[in-house]
């Protein structure tokens, strides 16, 4: 499955892209369904930085289905590189559960306009259903078709979700500052 989220900011380019870069902890009140995001290595490399830190989501799960979800199906691991000449980030994301069965990788840019920045959110997401450990192999292609279509029914909100709270972010800085 294949996506793409736009969201326009209106504050400057660096700005945006430094507020994505560097203040993801400080995003987290604006992110619903992420309980938590604990950073795990930041580097410079070659003129980029790569960093991975690990998410946990389940913010927005109603209590009975929580019963059945363990907290490792809702965290995974994203790898990213910043690239300041290009500003963009190249990002890989990395499931805690069924991890061999999950491709999910994007790229996501950031456009100057004026005083505004579009965002460029462009991702493929992939379920592999011959690595579905665990369930019984006729029920695989319809096990990976529905855990596809569900994750995909999430991604373009949460994208969503994430550059509305950079827009508040930066709206309470320019307030408060």
């Amino acid at each position: 499955m294949i996506f793409s989220v736009d969201a326009s900011i209106p504050f400057p380019r660096p700005l945006v892209y430094q507020t994505y870069r560097d203040r993801l902890l400080e995003l987290l009140p604006y992110m619903g369904n992420v309980q938590r995001i604990e950073p795990r290595s930041a580097h410079q490399e070659q003129g980029k930085l790569r960093c991975s830190n690990d998410w946990y989501g389940g913010g927005e799960i109603p209590a009975i289905a929580r019963a059945f979800i363990s907290e490792q199906m809702l965290s995974w691991t994203e790898h990213n590189i910043w690239d300041d000449q290009e500003y963009s980030v190249l990002w890989r994301i990395e499931t805690h559960a069924f991890t061999e069965a999950v491709t999910c990788a994007g790229k996501n840019y950031f456009h100057a306009q004026g005083n505004t920045t579009m965002v460029e959110n462009r991702g493929e997401l992939v379920i592999h259903a011959q690595k579905l450990e665990g369930v019984p192999d006729f029920l695989k292609p319809q096990v990976a078709e529905f855990v596809e279509a569900l994750l995909g029914q999430k991604i373009g909100p949460n994208l969503r979700q994430m550059s509305e709270g950079v827009r508040q972010y930066l709206n309470q800085q320019e307030l408060s500052g």
